[in-house]
């Protein structure tokens, strides 16, 4: 059978490993992996929309594809089915992945708390599926976990949700379960409070909290499940509902205390939010009539749950921006030095001595706060390394009717060249270039645009497209060209 692998982000050799890997292990198959490569299918000179991921040889699986799909909400980052025939909605997946490159040492909630409700969402739909939460750090892993980093992986180890690609060694409680919902409670209760003015994240029965020194006389382990649990977090940002950490957070401690068999209520106090900053799409409400959970003194609307999890990509630009990242990259000694696809995680810089750089957001912090959205650091969709003819190519990609939006674009590029590129690359000649997907045309007359692949799946190129584009098409052809 074969081995499909959907994603919303840019297929990534390190992580793919790290998953057939972990595939190879849980069905007890032998494999030898050599020279991984991402290859685009093409057929009779068009783009076929799949990927073939090559270097893996067993009896067992007989290929390895990779399609693009997107979700309909807080959809993971792989999905992974071991069948015969591409993956339709009905099909169960072997897999749900998530995957992230942040570590306590960038942000406590972030690399923890805003992937859970990803899990308890997607449990909704798949059950039986294996959970995974695959950490790709790049940056140095703080050498002791955070209590946030640790309740929070104890929340999604409660959910059934399996840690790979962080060094847990001498953290053996972070693997740890919760076994009740007092544990889970009494864990939380003892954790550092939230700094003053900040809405804390507290879980009370009740209305009744339990103090750190020793429980109340009332103690927790007589409470039924089917008391009232208040959890305080607050869920507005920015004038709308949107406090992503904060709605994982929620969301994990909520599914979690379901999972342990709490069947009472569950409500959500302390959240800032007023009735009309709720609608029926955003991804809490459908958790929360999921999980049977209420807002303080608001309605939650019933919403039908969603039919279909997720569908094949066919519209949004990133189909173009990932495709010549991984054609540059699997044809030619040519690499990605940052890459931010629509849709898809942040990468960071890579400098020429292989550091991993999170790029500044703002050039003018106190000046964006106090309302120039132009004080921000605007940045490519993919900066490309072209070591042969010493050139980085910035891309920005856009659909086919937004082109002329991208290269307008192309002129906010400044900033990112003088403090970061010409900084780590001084020798190398910095180009500036539009990718497209999208629409039917067969030509591009445009000189910014150096790429376009069309709707039918037809690969253009500019006028002036750069060097390492062509270069690394002619061996793409090459290799598929019938003999």
């Amino acid at each position: 059978m074969n081995l499909y692998i959907l994603t919303e982000e840019r297929p990534k050799i390190e992580v793919l490993e790290i998953i057939i890997k972990q595939f190879l292990k849980d069905k007890n198959f032998c494999a030898f992996l050599d020279n991984l490569r991402i290859l685009p299918i093409i057929k009779d000179s068009t783009f076929s929309f799949s990927y073939e991921l090559i270097g893996v040889r067993s009896e067992q699986i007989d290929k390895i594809y990779l399609e693009i799909v997107s979700g309909k909400s807080s959809f993971v980052d792989y999905m992974v089915f071991f069948q015969n025939h591409k993956p339709t909605q009905d099909d169960k997946p072997f897999y749900l992945i998530e995957e992230t490159k942040t570590d306590d040492s960038e942000s406590r909630n972030t690399g923890v708390y805003q992937r859970i409700s990803k899990f308890v969402y997607a449990e909704t739909f798949y059950p039986n599926a294996k959970k995974i939460m695959l950490y790709n750090i790049r940056v140095k892993q703080k050498e002791k976990p955070t209590q946030t980093s640790i309740f929070g992986t104890r929340i999604l180890r409660t959910l059934g949700v399996e840690i790979l690609g962080k060094d847990l060694k001498e953290n053996d409680e972070i693997l740890k379960p919760f076994s009740s919902i007092k544990e889970l409670i009494v864990f939380k209760s003892q954790m550092r409070k939230a700094p003053k003015g900040n809405v804390p994240i507290t879980i009370t029965i009740d209305d009744r909290e339990f103090k750190v020194d020793g429980l109340p006389s009332d103690d927790i382990s007589v409470y039924t499940p089917t008391n009232k649990i208040l959890i305080s977090a607050r869920l507005v940002k920015s004038g709308r509902l949107a406090h992503d950490p904060n709605i994982g957070a929620v969301s994990g401690i909520a599914g979690a205390l379901r999972k342990l068999g709490f069947k009472g209520d569950i409500e959500i106090i302390s959240h800032g939010l007023n009735q009309n900053q709720i609608g029926n799409k955003n991804k809490f409400i459908k958790i929360a009539n999921l999980l049977n959970l209420s807002l303080q003194k608001l309605t939650i609307p019933q919403i039908e749950q969603e039919k279909a999890y997720w569908h094949y990509e066919k519209e949004s630009e990133k189909l173009g921006t990932i495709f010549i990242h991984l054609l540059v990259e699997n044809f030619s000694s040519g690499k990605a030095i940052f890459e931010n696809h629509a849709g898809c995680e942040k990468g960071y810089f890579i400098t020429r001595d292989n550091q991993s750089i999170a790029l500044q957001k703002y050039e003018n912090k106190e000046l964006y706060k106090s309302g120039n959205k132009n004080a921000i650091v605007f940045i490519p969709d993919l900066i490309l390394l072209d070591l042969q003819h010493l050139e980085i190519i910035n891309i920005e990609g856009k659909t086919y009717e937004n082109r002329y939006q991208g290269i307008e674009e192309l002129k906010n590029y400044d900033f990112i060249e003088k403090e970061y590129i010409k900084k780590y690359y001084k020798e190398f000649k910095i180009i500036r270039s539009v990718v497209l997907y999208g629409g039917y045309e067969e030509k591009i007359i445009e000189l910014e645009i150096g790429f376009l692949l069309n709707k039918k799946g037809q690969i253009i190129l500019g006028i002036k497209a750069p060097k390492i584009f062509r270069f690394a098409l002619k061996n793409l052809l090459d290799f598929w060209k019938k003999q």
